[in-house]
């Protein structure tokens, strides 16, 4: 599959946006009219830049308005298109785009705009200009791709095809399969992006909330599918308006981009192969289109959390905490500046390599894969940083990528009774008493920047195989926190990405200003509370308000409220289960939570965060 980006998609000048594609990956770029305009390379110096960095110049784009209008405005039109092919030509360039017009057209007649659109198409092929008309989903009269395509079979003209753009069909809720009756060679451009599911204009929504491909809420596999079928060869092209992503490093999102299409290519291979044609499954899952998916190496979802790691320069604040939660220290690696505590098969790793004046902080996280070679593969072609750890004979190698928000994430070879190999490496000749409490990580919450919130969505489906959840607003004193949970179909590995205000989560620095979580779940949380305030734990204290509250909305028995109240316990109840939490006071930027699970509950006891948020925001006031 042959990949492009369009300029628009990233920030900087035209020419750091080329460096960026090419070093990217990309294959090709459409070139955004405002990025030339405003750019101090002259047309035959983008040229040469190009043919330089090795990218395709595939599109010019946008030709806007043409259709539908007066005998006038047709001439002005002609003019200012005849100016545009010879501009093409001077940057070597031979495909526009052209959009259905939203602003000028007065007349609504098919006869008409076939008319005006021939004239087009043979100006076009005088200049050698192929014209890829792109029906808006807001155009005045045609906001339709198969009305489009009638359009082009109207003109009848080699150098005049149709763009088929993802966005203005699938936020219009179109069917797709119709695209498979176009004629492959009057497809001259394909261009995808996705968007997360809203209601408003879409116009708006175009504009401003396109994101990448598996970023979003779109059947762009589906959609892909049928173009393939099609039997479509060009380029497939990302257009993406999105504030954040022009505000964004240009390298970063490049690469972000390039994971995007990566995966969608990946999507769309998977998609053909389950979607066979009635009739002749056999033979159509075999069929060879003349577009070639390519596929990533195939990796289950992990099997559950395998370590947890917190990086500081003072460890004792969480020394002592962990002891008071009822983890028992396991001793310090025989090589390395770090200690491991464990309860059960929770493992936490306090790091103080290189953690000079650093205030605690989750720095990594390991999760059981089945293959952690084939897993880490897949994520390397999926453009994630490779983390080496230096290790001595007779370690453990663990394969690393760093995820957007610069957290390490290490694959680790799973085992079946959930131990870990590499335990032994720590504490040698240390006595390891017995645990009262079993437990494991339930989940992980950690803070995103606000501008890698999107792309660090799409780091954890392509590369960990996790899926999206519908995300939710909690209220906190500071503002709404997005919350995006991604987990495994079991929900053994459950990651919780928050996206807090800005004015929380400064761009650089969101990690280190924004408070982060470990969970651990316990079989008995009303003994494991009991147990960490003999130990004398500094729970969050819960206002007295949440418990008549409680109380109003589930009418708990006196005793079993009473306790909640006195260990500053949090309670939730569905149609599935009970849900009970408590927090822990705060050590730099991480909390730690201990739940218990009763019956099926899933959730992690969402009208209860508020709470959490308002306490928290009242303790770290001065």
């Amino acid at each position: 599959m042959r990949t492009g980006i369009a300029t628009v998609c990233l920030s900087g000048t035209l020419k750091e946006k080329m460096q960026a594609c090419a070093i990217a990956g990309f294959d090709g770029i459409e070139i955004f009219e405002q990025d030339l305009v405003t750019s101090p390379l002259g047309p035959e110096d983008v040229r040469k830049m190009a043919a330089d960095l090795g990218l395709g110049l595939d599109l010019y784009q946008p030709f806007r308005d043409f259709d539908g209008v007066t005998p006038d405005l047709l001439k002005a039109n002609l003019r200012r298109a005849e100016a545009k092919f010879k501009l093409m030509s001077r940057l070597g360039m031979d495909t526009i785009l052209v959009c259905s017009n939203v602003a000028t057209a007065t007349i609504d007649d098919d006869d008409l705009r076939a008319s005006q659109l021939t004239e087009l198409a043979e100006l076009a092929g005088d200049h050698g200009v192929k014209v890829a008309y792109e029906a808006l989903a807001w155009g005045k009269y045609v906001n339709d791709y198969e009305h489009a395509y009638r359009l082009v079979e109207m003109v009848d003209h080699p150098n005049f095809g149709t763009c088929l753009d993802s966005f203005h069909i699938l936020s219009r809720d179109w069917d797709t399969a119709p695209i498979e009756k176009i004629n492959a060679e009057k497809i001259f451009f394909v261009q995808v992006a996705d968007a997360p599911k809203l209601s408003m204009d879409v116009l708006s929504w175009s504009r401003h909330y396109r994101v990448f491909p598996g970023e979003g809420q779109f059947e762009l596999a589906k959609f892909m599918g049928h173009v393939v079928r099609a039997g479509y060869t060009g380029p497939v092209s990302l257009e993406v308006f999105n504030d954040v992503f022009r505000q964004s490093d240009v390298e970063r999102t490049a690469v972000d981009a390039m994971r995007s299409l990566i995966w969608l290519e990946e999507q769309s291979a998977k998609w053909l192969a389950g979607n066979a044609s009635e009739g002749a499954a056999g033979a159509a899952a075999r069929r060879r289109y003349p577009m070639e998916l390519a596929t990533l190496p195939k990796v289950s979802e992990p099997a559950g959390f395998n370590f947890a790691e917190v990086k500081a320069d003072d460890t004792a604040r969480l020394e002592k905490l962990l002891g008071q939660l009822g983890f028992a220290f396991e001793g310090r690696h025989r090589t390395k500046d770090v200690q491991l505590w464990t309860m059960g098969q929770a493992r936490v790793i306090i790091n103080e390599q290189a953690a000079t004046h650093a205030e605690p902080a989750i720095a990594a996280l390991g999760f059981d894969v089945d293959s952690p070679v084939i897993a880490s593969a897949r994520a390397q072609q999926l453009k994630a940083p490779v983390v080496a750890r230096k290790v001595q004979a007779d370690e453990e190698v663990f394969q690393g990528i760093s995820a957007p928000d610069s957290t390490e994430i290490f694959l680790c070879q799973g085992s079946p009774d959930g131990t870990a190999a590499w335990t032994h490496e720590f504490g040698e000749g240390l006595e390891h008493p017995r645990q009262s409490q079993n437990a494991v990580i339930d989940h992980v919450n950690l803070a995103q920047p606000w501008q890698h919130f999107d792309e660090a969505v799409l780091f954890y489906t392509s590369a960990l195989a996790l899926e999206p959840q519908p995300f939710a607003e909690v209220p906190s004193p500071s503002g709404l926190v997005r919350s995006q949970v991604m987990q495994t179909f079991d929900g053994a590995v459950r990651l919780v990405l928050n996206l807090a205000p800005v004015q929380q989560a400064p761009a650089q620095h969101a990690r280190k200003t924004y408070q982060e979580h470990i969970a651990f779940a316990v079989d008995d949380l009303v003994s494991a509370a009991r147990s960490a305030h003999d130990r004398g734990l500094e729970f969050l204290q819960i206002p007295a308000n949440y418990y008549e509250d409680l109380d109003a909305r589930f009418d708990l028995e006196p005793g079993f409220l009473a306790t909640l109240q006195e260990l500053n316990l949090l309670y939730d109840r569905d149609a599935s289960g009970e849900f009970l939490h408590f927090y822990t006071a705060t050590v730099g930027s991480v909390f730690f939570e201990m739940v218990e699970r009763r019956g099926n509950y899933d959730g992690y006891g969402a009208p209860n965060a508020p709470v959490r948020h308002a306490v928290q925001y009242d303790l770290a006031r001065p």
